[in-house]
């Protein structure tokens, strides 16, 4: 397998092809199709990364993207809020999901825990994709939070920009980047892979920038 690529002055498109192939659920895709969706997808970039996913402004969004994950058959990790970890039963299967409890008044320390994760992984050979929706909330925000950004380049992985498109009904995740730590250039690039992506209910899709 060869090396992940380097970040440059800019954000630039990831190493293709894709290298990293995934065996599906042929239901999930079924049922993705019965309700008039499919997924835009080909690989990941690498062993290690992060997906960004937006707009998120829907609880649809969450059985929409499990399908998905499901149909591609990529197993991840992803922060919750740590309420959700609290219900007998429920909470076991988040984690079953690969969902990590996050206290949300306490979280300054995830991002560096998860970057040390990141790193070992890579030095050990192993699958770590970190999924995150950077909204936070399916309410209007004023922007997205800096989490998925700071673990995907302070561990220098790629980052999948993963839109849910209500319009279209597609999944994509197509969209690959290296972050340059310019975060402006970063998110007009962003951008530029969101496109037209709708949401649910695009009115309340949070604007592309941090916060």
């Amino acid at each position: 397998m060869s090396a992940q690529p380097e970040p440059v002055g800019t954000a630039v498109a990831a190493a293709s092809p894709q290298l990293v192939q995934f065996r599906g659920s042929k239901i999930a895709r079924g049922l993705l199709r019965l309700a008039g969706w499919r997924v835009d997808f080909d690989g990941l970039p690498g062993l290690q990364g992060v997906i960004a996913v937006y707009p998120h402004t829907s609880n649809w969004d969450f059985i929409v993207g499990l399908l998905a994950k499901w149909t591609m058959g990529i197993q991840v990790r992803f922060w919750g809020k740590d309420s959700l970890f609290k219900v007998p039963g429920f909470a076991a299967w988040m984690r079953w999901l690969g969902g990590v409890a996050i206290n949300r008044k306490t979280s300054s320390g995830v991002v560096g825990h998860t970057i040390n994760e990141m790193n070992s992984a890579r030095a050990e050979n192993r699958l770590f994709w970190l999924v995150l929706a950077p909204e936070g909330t399916r309410s209007l925000t004023k922007g997205w939070r800096s989490g998925f950004y700071r673990v995907a380049h302070g561990a220098n992985v790629p980052l999948v920009v993963a839109t849910i498109d209500y319009g279209r009904r597609v999944v994509n995740l197509r969209e690959m980047l290296m972050l340059s730590g310019d975060a402006e250039a970063d998110m007009a690039a962003i951008a530029r892979c969101v496109g037209a992506a709708s949401g649910h209910r695009p009115e309340l899709a949070a604007p592309i920038k941090l916060v």
